[in-house]
C-alpha cells in the first residue's frame, strides 16, 4: 500500500495494526447479543409498548425458551389492564405450553367486558349532557376520557378519533399539546407515522406551552417518524437533539437506551466525519444517553478513529438484539450496509493503491467478496478507483493536479481580464460623461 503524501506512513501502520488478528492494540471487551435478557429489556418500557414490543419478540425469536417467557411476561403485562381482546390473542399463542397458570380466564374477561360496557355507557351518558349544556371544557374532557377508554381496551382508531376531536373544544396552548401528544401516541401505536409527522408540527406551533421533557418526547416522535420514512439522517438529527430531560418520561414509546441505538446508527450511516464528530461524539447531550448503551459508543468511536474491524465486530455482536427491536429490525440491514459502504470509501480514500488481501484482513471477509463490495461502489461512482484483479490491488484514480492547476490558473486569468475590461469602460463612460448627456437628452 502506497501513501500519497509523506504523512500516509503512519496511516498504513495503524490499518495493518488494525486488520491483523494478532494485533497489540488493546482491544475492549465486546459484550455477546446472543443472549436477550427479556426481563431487563421489557423493564424498560411501560404501557402498551412493552406487550407488543415482548409479542414482537415472541414472534420473531426461534428459541422456545425465550419465546415463551416473552409470552409470559406479556400475559402477566395485560392482566393488569382491560384489553381482553388482546389477552385473548396472547393465550392462543401460548397454547397451553405454560401450564394452567397462563390458560384462558374467561371470568377475568367477561368480567372485564362487563365493566367496560358500563363505562362506556357512563361516558356517553356524560358526554351528551356535557354537550346539551355546551360546556366546551367539560366536551373536551369527555371526548378525552373517551380516547382513554378506547386505548385501553385496544381500539385504537376509535381512540384516535376521540382524541382528535378534542380539538374543536380546545381553548388553551396547553390543551393544544396535550391532544397533539395523545394523537401521536396512538399514532404510533398503529404506525400510523404521517400522522405522527403532523401532530408534532401541530404541536412544535405552541412554543410557549412546551416545557423540556415534551420537546424532547416531540424530537424522538419526529426521529421514529423519520425513520420509519427512511429518511435516516433527518432521524438522527432528531435523535441527536432529544434533550437529557427525557429520561424514563416516555418509556410508553421509547427508552433512553433507544435514543442512543437509533440516533447512533443513523448518523453513522449517514454523517461525513466533521458531523460525527461535531453532532455526535462532542454532543455532551448526546454523550448522555450514549453512556447508557457502552457498545454503540465504542463502535462510533472506533468507526471515526478508523479501527473498521473493531467497529463491524461491535455491529455484528449487536446485530441480533437490533433484528428484535419493533421499529429498528426493517432498518438494520439497510443501515448496515450504508455503514460498511462508509468504511470502505474512508479506508480507500487517503491511499494511492490498496492490498485487496490487507483490507479483506480488516474488514472480515474474502478478497472475492471484498472486490464484489468495492466493484458496485465504484460503479455507482462512490470510490474513484480501478481494481487490478490479478495482484489483488486496488488503484486510486486521482485527477491530474498539474493540469488542474493550470485551469484553475487560466480560468482566474479570464476573471481578471473580464474585470480589468469592465472597470476601463466604466472609467471612459465616466470620463466622457455619456450617461449625463443621454439624461439631458430626455
Amino acid at each position: 500500500m502506497d501513501g500519497d503524501d509523506e504523512t500516509s506512513g503512519p496511516m498504513i501502520d495503524e490499518i495493518y495494526a488494525n486488520g491483523d488478528d494478532g494485533d497489540k492494540r488493546s482491544r475492549r471487551a465486546i459484550m455477546s447479543a446472543d443472549h436477550l435478557d427479556i426481563e431487563a429489556y421489557a423493564g424498560l418500557y411501560g404501557g402498551r409498548t412493552k406487550i407488543m414490543r415482548l409479542l414482537f419478540i415472541a414472534d420473531k425469536m426461534n428459541n422456545p425458551t425465550t419465546q415463551l417467557e416473552a409470552l409470559r411476561m406479556a400475559y402477566d403485562e395485560i392482566k393488569k389492564g382491560e384489553n381482553t381482546q388482546l389477552f385473548r390473542e396472547v393465550v392462543q399463542k401460548i397454547d397451553g405450553r405454560l401450564g394452567p397458570a397462563y390458560a384462558m380466564d374467561t371470568a377475568w374477561c367477561e368480567s372485564v367486558d362487563r365493566r367496560a360496557e358500563q363505562k362506556k355507557e357512563k361516558l356517553d351518558n356524560e358526554l351528551n349532557a356535557y354537550r346539551t349544556n355546551l360546556i366546551k371544557e367539560s366536551i373536551r374532557m369527555g371526548y378525552n376520557d373517551f380516547g382513554d377508554f378506547y386505548y385501553a381496551h385496544g381500539q385504537l382508531g376509535e381512540a384516535f378519533k376521540s382524541y382528535v376531536r378534542t380539538r374543536d373544544y380546545c381553548t388553551t396552548s396547553k390543551h393544544i399539546i396535550h391532544m397533539c401528544m395523545s394523537a401521536i401516541l396512538v399514532s404510533i401505536e398503529m404506525g400510523q407515522f404521517p400522522h405522527v409527522t403532523s401532530y408534532v408540527s401541530k404541536a412544535e406551533q405552541a412554543p410557549e406551552a412546551l416545557d423540556p421533557i415534551t420537546v424532547a418526547k416531540l424530537r424522538c416522535a419526529a426521529g421514529l417518524a423519520n425513520l420509519e420514512a427512511k429518511k435516516y439522517k433527518l432521524a438522527a438529527r432528531k435523535f441527536l437533539e432529544t434533550g437529557p430531560e427525557l429520561g424514563c418520561h416516555y418509556n410508553e414509546v421509547i427508552a433512553s437506551q433507544d435514543v442512543a441505538t437509533y440516533g447512533g446508527l443513523c448518523a453513522l450511516a449517514t454523517f461525513d466525519r466533521a458531523e460525527l464528530k461535531s453532532k455526535v461524539i462532542d454532543n455532551s447531550n448526546f454523550r448522555n444517553f450514549l453512556e447508557l448503551v457502552p457498545e454503540v459508543r465504542e463502535l462510533i468511536n472506533d468507526f471515526y478513529s478508523s479501527h473498521y474491524a473493531s467497529c463491524l465486530e461491535y455491529l455484528g455482536n449487536l446485530k441480533a438484539n437490533l433484528l428484535l427491536d419493533i421499529h429498528l429490525h426493517d432498518h438494520v440491514e439497510t443501515l448496515y450496509d450504508h455503514i460498511r459502504h462508509k468504511a470502505l470509501i474512508q479506508y480507500t480514500h487517503p491511499f494511492v493503491s490498496v492490498d485487496l488481501n490487507m483490507m479483506a484482513n480488516a474488514f472480515k471477509t474474502t478478497v472475492a467478496g471484498l472486490e464484489k463490495e468495492l466493484e458496485a461502489l465504484i460503479t455507482d461512482n462512490q470510490i474513484q478507483a480501478r481494481i487490478d484483479s490479478h495482484n489483488k490491488i486496488l488503484y486510486a484514480r486521482h485527477a491530474d493536479q498539474r493540469n488542474a492547476t493550470f485551469q484553475r490558473v487560466l480560468e482566474t486569468g479570464r476573471g481578471f481580464d473580464r474585470d480589468v475590461r469592465s472597470m476601463l469602460l466604466r472609467s471612459n463612460l465616466i470620463k466622457h460623461e455619456y450617461n449625463v448627456r443621454a439624461l439631458r437628452k430626455l
